[in-house]
C-alpha cells in the first residue's frame, strides 16, 4: 500500500499545473529564467517524465493486483471494476496527457485498495444488495422467460473446470459463463442451452435442454455478471464397442463440457419459480435432498445464505441442511464450499452425503441418498410439521426412492402418506425439480 501511495503522490505532482514537465509549465520557467540553461531544462524535463513513468508503472501494477485480488475474493465487484477501470485509465495516461484521468485512476486505485485491505483485515466486504427486490423476499419481479427459442440470448463462457476427482464416476464440469449482467435470474431457477448445430434427423436446430443455475444471483465473482452451470458429460458405454459410442454421446452435455473460454452459448429463460426460496421469514428451515448435478440450486442457496453479504444472509436464522448423493468420495461436487460453511455457521448449516460405493445403509446394502434421509426421518418430520420446506433435485429416477421412503415412515407413525404429501403441497412447502 506504501507503494501506492507514493505513486499516486509522484502522479499528483507530476500532474500539477506549476509542475515543470507539464508544457505550460516549462514555457514558465524558460521566460521567469533565462539565465538557466535549455539542456538543464531538458534534462528536468525527461527526469520529471521518468519519474512519471515510473509511477505510471508502479499505478498499473498496483491496479492489476487489486484488481486480480478483488475477483478472486468474495464481496468486492465495485473494487475489482475500478481497479480494472485503472488499468485502462493508465493505458490512456501513457499516450494522452490528461490530467483529470490520471487523479481519477488514482482514486479508483485507492477505493479498490482500501476495499481489498478492509476485507483483508476482517473488516468484511462490499454488499450484495444491488440485485435485490424490494424488500428483498418480494417475488413479484422474479424474471421468466425473458429470452426464448426464438430471440434467445447468447452469453461468452468465462472458465470450465473439472471439479470431481480422478475415481468418480463420469465428469462433471462447472462453466462460468458471462453475461454482461443482461440475464438476471434468482437462485432455484434453470437457464435454457441451445447446442449448436442441427439434428441429423431433420436438419432442425437442437431442442432446449435445461439446467439448474449453479450460482446465486451476483455470480461467483459476485459482479452480477456472470452465473454458473453444473454440468455432467453424459456418455454412452457400449458393450459391443467396449467404449464410450461417440454417436450416442449427450449433445448438450459433451458441447458445455468442451467450451473453452471466449465461446459463445446460446440460452434461453431464466425459467421456473418451483425452486424458490420463500425469504419472508427468516427463521424458515430448509431441508435440500440432491443426486449429483442436481446440486446446482443447492449450491445457489448455499451461498446466497452463508457466503454473501445480503440481506437474505444477514437476517437468516433457520437452519439449511443438505443432503447429496453421489457414487464415492471423487464425485463429492463444491464439498470445500459446504464444509466451509459447517464450519462457520455449525448451528444453521448441516451436511450429510450418501455414498452408494463407500457406505453401507442400515440393512447392509448400497447407501443411496434416500437410505442416507430415512436415518433422520424424526427430525425432518419435526421440521416438515414446523413449516420447513423440502427441495429434491436431480436425476428422476431418485424420486421413487425417496418417495418409498417416505411412505413407509408414514406408515410407521400412523400417517396417511398422500395425505401429508398433500398438505405439504398447499402449504408450498413441497418443491420437485428432477430431469
Amino acid at each position: 500500500m506504501a507503494k501506492l501511495i507514493l505513486a499516486l503522490a509522484a502522479l499528483c505532482l507530476a500532474s500539477s499545473p506549476a509542475n515543470a514537465f507539464a508544457p505550460n509549465a516549462a514555457l514558465l520557467t524558460l521566460s521567469d529564467h533565462a539565465t538557466s540553461s535549455p539542456v538543464a531544462l531538458g534534462m528536468a524535463a525527461d527526469e520529471n517524465v521518468s519519474k512519471r513513468k515510473r509511477a505510471l508503472k508502479t499505478l498499473a501494477k498496483t491496479a492489476g493486483v487489486l484488481a486480480t485480488a478483488a475477483f478472486a475474493t468474495a464481496g468486492l465487484p465495485p473494487a475489482a471494476i475500478a481497479a480494472k477501470k485503472v488499468k485502462e485509465v493508465v493505458e490512456v495516461v501513457e499516450t494522452v496527457d490528461n490530467t483529470n484521468k490520471i487523479l481519477a485512476a488514482g482514486a479508483g486505485v485507492v477505493a479498490a485498495g482500501a476495499a481489498a485491505m478492509k476485507l483483508a483485515s476482517g473488516g468484511g466486504g462490499m454488499a450484495q444488495n444491488f440485485l435485490e427486490a424490494e424488500p428483498y423476499w418480494d417475488q413479484s419481479t422474479v424474471p421468466v422467460n425473458v429470452y426464448k427459442n426464438k430471440a434467445p440470448f447468447t452469453g461468452k463462457v468465462v472458465s470450465t473446470k473439472r471439479i470431481v476427482g480422478p475415481k468418480a464416476t463420469g465428469e462433471t464440469c462447472h462453466i462460468v459463463i458471462d453475461h454482461k449482467g443482461d440475464f438476471p435470474y434468482w437462485e432455484g431457477q434453470s437457464w435454457g442451452v441451445i447446442p449448436p448445430g442441427t439434428r441429423e434427423k431433420d436438419g432442425k436446430p437442437h431442442a432446449v435442454r435445461l439446467y439448474s443455475i449453479a450460482s446465486s444471483r451476483y455470480g461467483d465473482d459476485m459482479t452480477g455478471n456472470t452465473g454458473s452451470l453444473c454440468v455432467r458429460r453424459a456418455t454412452y458405454w457400449c458393450p459391443e464397442l467396449k467404449a464410450d459410442d461417440p454417436a450416442k454421446k449427450g449433445i448438450c452435455s459433451n458441447f458445455l463440457c468442451d467450451t473453452n473460454p471466449g465461446d459463445e452459448v446460446v440460452m434461453t429463460g431464466p425459467a421456473g419459480k418451483v425452486m424458490l426460496m420463500p425469504e419472508e421469514d427468516p427463521s424458515t428451515n430448509y431441508i435440500m435432498v440432491a443426486t449429483g448435478t442436481g446440486i446446482a440450486p443447492f449450491r445457489g442457496f448455499v451461498r446466497r445464505l452463508f457466503f454473501e453479504d445480503t440481506p437474505a444472509a444477514n437476517a437468516y436464522k433457520g437452519q439449511a441442511w443438505l443432503f447429496l448423493g453421489v457414487a464415492n468420495s471423487d464425485a463429492l461436487l463444491y464439498d470445500d464450499e459446504f464444509q466451509e460453511a459447517k464450519s462457520k455457521f455449525p448451528d444453521n448449516f448441516r451436511l450429510d452425503y450418501a455414498l452408494s460405493r463407500e457406505q453401507e445403509n442400515k440393512k447392509g446394502g448400497k447407501m443411496y441418498i434416500q437410505d442416507k434421509v430415512e436415518e433422520y426421518a424424526d427430525e425432518i418430520f419435526d421440521k416438515l410439521n414446523g413449516g420447513a420446506h423440502i427441495y429434491f433435485c436431480g436425476l428422476k429416477g431418485m424420486m421413487p426412492g425417496i418417495q418409498d421412503m417416505l411412505a413407509g415412515v408414514c406408515k410407521e407413525k400412523g400417517l396417511d402418506y398422500d395425505e401429508f404429501i398433500k398438505g405439504l403441497k398447499k402449504a408450498k412447502q413441497w418443491h420437485v425439480e428432477v430431469y
